[in-house]
């Protein structure tokens, strides 16, 4: 059953998926749609799962479900997946390269790929200051307090220090 994303709760499990580029809003209206689509008919071991979808930043697409009722499983993951995949197929959009780390910058989305961010950090594209997102977080409140973070506070802060010798 889809809910609006904002009615979830703090506890609801999320997935993010980057893409590859920014979203035009006729790409967003279609995600929009076809999320809705999917999320309705979502289910878990025969039971449907309360959850929704939305876009943020025009780049992130991110699946949530309300586990209270029930749990997504292997198979409703795997589901959403192989959703997200084909979505990725009709819009010519690439939400699986995790080589690119999203940063944001003047309010902007900008990747790098993993192999630029020492040359990045040396040319102060980045910064210790500049928030990068952290797409592995799993819980919906995190999306305020752990999703956007100092890129100094992070993984990333490995780039800066070989930058300062």
């Amino acid at each position: 059953m889809y809910t609006a994303f904002n009615e979830l709760p703090g506890s609801a499990k999320i997935w993010i998926y980057q893409a590859n580029k920014p979203l035009t809003q006729q790409e967003q209206a279609a995600i929009e749609s076809k999320a809705r689509d999917f999320v309705e008919q979502w289910t878990a071991h025969g039971k449907g799962l309360q959850g929704s979808a939305t876009i943020l930043h025009n780049q992130f697409l991110v699946l949530g479900v309300d586990e209270s009722g029930q749990h997504a499983t292997g198979c409703s993951i795997d589901s959403s997946v192989h959703f997200v995949q084909a979505l990725g197929q009709q819009l010519q959009v690439d939400f699986f390269d995790r080589a690119q780390i999203a940063f944001l910058i003047n309010e902007q989305v900008q990747t790098f790929a993993m192999q630029s961010l020492k040359e990045a950090a040396a040319q102060e594209k980045i910064t210790e200051s500049t928030p990068v997102f952290n797409n592995v977080i799993t819980q919906k409140s995190a999306l305020d307090s752990q999703w956007l973070q100092p890129s100094g506070n992070t993984w990333v802060k490995r780039y800066f220090n070989s930058v300062k010798v």
